[in-house]
């Protein structure tokens, strides 16, 4: 699933991109289709990365990318390696909902933006995501381990406090909640529930095909039900920073 929406932010040739928590890399391949980016593709766990990497090679094979260039990193978003102010955009999908310490990933997150520029955080919304861990015990440990919940007013506090403001947010991926209901009823973790298989072959129809109706029903549902909280901020500016401490002294 592509979370982050590339049309709000201002992405130009050259810019760098780090998709920290990439995965299997669905949004570094996403990112790799804008125009001449060099994005960074960065994840602990080594089995994802090489599913990310057979993903690029296949873009690569088709074609289907915006002539940039794209690497791949085994990082900790905890004490990520790369220098302060080297990205033009951090995207952070679906992360900080399973490290413990969040406050330490999110001051390397911004540590490693460039101010002026944008960072895109999504986490689970809290109403679905709450439904989740009443239905099932085992929801919050089968999920790759969920370790909080967030509330859209407390992240967004949390993450200005390192400096950042926020300039819009949405949700998405509705049709998805009800899928996760689903397998929590029947066991998150169990493969043979004909009615979680059914309603997993239609979001993957939906995904490979993108036709109107689910898009449209997306859509409409997304206030509501949304499964996915996206925040979208910027990075405050050096200058900005220098000019109340001048002011203080």
């Amino acid at each position: 699933m592509i979370t982050v929406d590339f049309s709000r932010l201002s992405i130009r040739p050259g810019d760098r991109i780090l998709d920290i928590g990439c995965g299997s890399g669905r949004h570094t391949a996403a990112a790799y289709r804008l125009n001449g980016v060099r994005v960074t593709g960065a994840d602990l766990n080594v089995e994802d990365l090489k599913e990310a990497r057979a993903r690029l090679d296949f873009h690569d094979r088709l074609g289907e990318h915006g002539d940039g260039v794209w690497s791949l990193a085994a990082a900790d978003v905890t004490a990520l390696p790369f220098p302060d102010a080297c990205f033009d955009l951090v995207i952070c999908s679906e992360v900080l909902e399973h490290i413990p310490d969040d406050e330490l990933a999110m001051t390397e997150i911004v540590r490693v933006l460039k101010p002026g520029k944008p960072l895109v955080v999504s986490v689970p919304r809290y109403l679905p995501e709450r439904i989740c861990w009443a239905l099932s015990d085992d929801y919050f440990n089968a999920n790759q381990g969920h370790v909080r919940i967030y509330r859209k007013s407390a992240l967004t506090d949390r993450l200005e406090r390192t400096g950042t403001r926020c300039v819009g947010h949405h949700y998405a991926h509705s049709i998805h909640a009800p899928y996760w209901w689903l397998k929590c009823l029947v066991g998150p973790t169990r493969t043979d529930a004909i009615a979680a298989r059914l309603y997993h072959r239609l979001l993957v129809w939906d995904i490979m095909h993108k036709p109107w109706i689910t898009r449209f029903i997306d859509r409409l549902l997304n206030p509501i039900l949304g499964k996915s909280l996206v925040i979208y901020l910027i990075k405050n500016s050096i200058k900005k920073g220098l000019d109340i401490k001048v002011a203080l002294d």
